[in-house]
């Protein structure tokens, strides 16, 4: 693999902005999930017990346990993590000194605080892999010291880590559709139903959902190739596969941020994709020529043995395309209709059959992977022993050792998490590998993955409803800001924000009230009128229909909703959603009701210690005034307009930069121009001194030539010498002078 550099500068740079997403999108719904009046209140993970604050840490390692120290409680000391993180990574996006191994190891600490706490509203897959890839950022990002080099021989070798990943998040993710035995991946059907049954769809998921069959069938085959066959290529040798296999990537997140809301995910995801590229396919993009090279004096059979070499790397690539290709066709059975204009496919492979495939490539990949990142240390080591100067050589070699030993400890494993989609290759693993997983699993160093293992909402998208009532006769909705309720109601944009109460109302509508028992916080509340609360469904708490005087009564009923088609006449219809009633969801409660009470004891949520009381102190009153002007932005233009700040803020500062740069080669052409002009001045000044020696010494000898010369002779050769010899130093004074 090339240099990186390029490539490296813009991974640490987009993993600031997606913890910066990150950590602003948590703050503003932490008084409603979290707070003392919220849905889950964090404290009550944190019960004081006995046990020594450093025991405290390894049960749990929090920064929260902080907390009362400062004269904060957990939701205050929630909030002052989340601003913090939220600063320093739109700080280190927008300067570019500050993306430091130690900045990302404060981010990485903070973020873990919080999802150490967050218990079902933090415990998801992107959550996971935002831990493992912001521990993986602090073995690529640099130290900055004032006396460190620029050069980081080791860079390559840490940086593949995040290629390692990718893989694993990829090919697990295809391979679990089908482990699965879901019908709908298995039948190729999956994506007829993906679109409307989602989370929370954008408004162009409405008209994918109304592409035809064959299209969706072939969009299924093409999620399969890209995500299990092309993720091999990942650590193809050959370069162009590598770059092949990242617009491939490429394509299939942009297109799944185009038709849904998943927050950071797929912007993380494309992060990730960018441990695929090298420093000569950035300048490619930003149309820079590559550095010129000696041009090389090979002799005829070199050039040749060359030209045979790049012949049979370019028939490998195409073969190995070729093979892809031919290999789709064959177990997806692609058959083009002509006369249709359309596509047939279907799956030509039984499930035995690919069960057998997961059992003979889970260990080769595995060796894939040691062959790969043992070629990367080779060549590392290699340029450490090639440094100029015997210290910067030892310091090399030592930087190298360190990264080497620890992305090999983090590969070992990653193993573990790796191999639970193949049960033979896990438990072939090494027992000491699992040790080490068991012993790091509570820091969320390395994880599992499977995306979309089985497609929900087959036979309608459930969704439910909730309801309010002050006399028990007349009920009024109570809509989301985000998830699908109204029916004329467009699908929002969100992303990068990630709702998390609507993520997890979706799956509370998958099954019965008790298999979610936070939802019984959530009526509790209501009834209660808790503001914070509110504010999770509506920012403007004026748009909720209860806002003047909390609701009597509250039930939930569950629907199914599909999207509405596209009429025939080519026209579209008024309402993006049509519903259908199924049953009762949550029965109808006040405050008070014996089943309310019975449901909140059963699951603990009633809290029986009194909540702290609030400090006077400096530090509680300017997070309470910073939530206050905060609370009233949308979370989605709150996000993006830090986002664009920070991101004019870095432009400016590269164009400052390449500005700077551009002048300096002037100013080094004048100084060099006044250096010429001193060093001829210096040359001439020697050209005349060396005159003047020459005529002193020719003057000596004409002085010496007859030996027998008289007294008298001699002492008018001694007198013209003298006089000679002072009119020359006179014009050599002159010329001096005048200079």
């Amino acid at each position: 693999m090339g240099e990186i550099r390029f490539p490296r500068h813009m991974f640490l740079w987009c993993l600031s902005a997606i913890y910066m997403f990150a950590f602003a999108s948590l703050y503003v719904q932490i008084p409603g999930l979290y707070g003392n009046e919220g849905l889950l209140p964090a404290r009550w993970t944190l019960r004081v017990s006995a046990k020594s604050l450093v025991e405290q840490l390894k049960d749990s390692p929090t920064l929260l346990w902080f907390g009362p120290r400062l004269g904060l409680d957990t939701q205050q000391c929630m909030e002052l993590l989340s601003l913090t993180g939220a600063l320093i990574s739109l700080m280190a996006l927008a300067v570019p000194v500050l993306r430091d191994c130690r900045v990302f190891l404060i981010l990485w600490i903070l973020y873990l605080s919080l999802y150490k706490v967050g218990q079902v509203f933090l415990y998801f897959q992107w959550d996971n892999l935002l831990l493992e890839t912001g521990f993986l950022a602090i073995l690529v990002a640099p130290m900055n010291m004032p006396w460190s080099s620029k050069v980081r021989l080791h860079d390559n070798v840490t940086f593949w880590l995040a290629r390692w990943l990718l893989f694993r998040l990829m090919f697990v993710s295809g391979v679990v559709k089908l482990t699965s035995r879901c019908p709908t991946w298995w039948g190729l059907t999956a994506m007829t139903y993906h679109y409307e049954t989602q989370c929370i769809p954008t408004p162009l998921a409405w008209f994918a959902h109304q592409l035809p069959l064959w299209f969706q069938k072939l969009s299924v085959v093409g999620t399969f190739v890209i995500e299990i066959a092309v993720s091999f290529l990942f650590f193809s040798p050959i370069r162009r596969h590598r770059l092949a296999a990242f617009y491939m990537q490429i394509l299939l997140q942009v297109l799944i941020i185009l038709s849904g809301n998943y927050n950071f995910f797929n912007i993380l995801t494309i992060t990730l994709c960018l441990s695929l590229l090298d420093d000569q396919h950035v300048n490619f993009w930003l149309c820079r020529s590559p550095p010129k090279t000696e041009k090389s004096t090979d002799s005829p059979t070199q050039g040749s043995l060359q030209t045979l070499l790049s012949g049979v790397v370019l028939m490998l690539e195409i073969g190995v395309y070729a093979l892809l290709g031919y290999w789709t066709v064959l177990y997806f059975d692609l058959q083009v209709d002509w006369e249709k204009k359309n596509i047939s496919s279907k799956t030509a492979f039984t499930y035995f059959e690919f069960n057998g495939f997961l059992k003979a490539v889970t260990v080769p990949s595995i060796w894939m992977g040691v062959m790969s990142l043992t070629w990367e240390i080779i060549a590392a080591m290699f340029k450490s022993a090639c440094v100029k100067g015997l210290f910067w050589r030892l310091w090399s070699t030592i930087q190298w050792a360190i990264m080497a030993t620890a992305t090999v400890s983090m590969f070992a494993i990653s193993l573990v998490p790796y191999t639970y989609m193949e049960n033979n290759a896990h438990n072939e693993l090494w027992p000491g590998i699992r040790k080490a997983f068991e012993l790091t699993e509570r820091y969320q160093l390395v994880s599992s993955y499977g995306l979309f293992r089985r497609m929900t909402g087959v036979g309608g998208r459930p969704e439910v409803v909730i309801e309010g009532s002050m006399d028990r006769n007349t009920w009024t909705e109570i809509e989301f800001m985000y998830k699908p309720g109204n029916m004329t109601a467009a699908p929002p944009v969100v992303t990068p924000h990630q709702p998390r109460l609507d993520w997890q109302m979706w799956f509370a509508a998958l099954g019965p009230n008790t298999q979610s028992p936070w939802f019984n916080s959530l009526l509790h509340r209501l009834l209660q009128g808790q503001q914070d609360v509110i504010r999770l469904i509506q920012t403007d708490v004026s748009q909720y229909p209860f806002s003047k005087q909390p609701p009597t009564y509250l039930r939930a009923h569950r629907y199914k909703y599909w999207f509405t088609e596209q009429k025939k006449d080519g026209s579209y219809p008024q309402r993006w959603w049509r519903r259908v009633y199924v049953e009762e969801f949550y029965p109808i409660v006040h405050l008070g009701d014996p089943y309310l009470e019975r449901m909140l004891d059963q699951h603990g949520l009633k809290d029986k210690a009194p909540s702290r009381r609030t400090s006077n102190a400096w530090l509680p009153q300017l997070l309470r005034h910073v939530s206050e002007h905060v609370r009233e932005i949308p979370a989605p233009l709150l996000l993006w307009t830090l986002f664009s700040s920070a991101a004019t803020v870095c432009l400016l500062h590269t164009l400052f930069s390449h500005k700077h740069r551009h002048h300096e080669p002037h100013r080094s052409q004048n100084t060099d121009k006044e250096n010429t002009e001193e060093t001829h001045s210096n040359k001439v000044e020697e050209d005349e001194k060396k005159h003047v020696e020459e005529n002193e010494d020719g003057t000596n000898e004409d002085s010496e030539v007859d030996d027998d010369g008289q007294e008298e002779e001699e002492q008018e050769a001694e007198g013209k010498q003298e006089e000679e010899v002072s009119s020359e130093e006179n014009e050599v004074d002159s010329l001096r002078k005048r200079k």
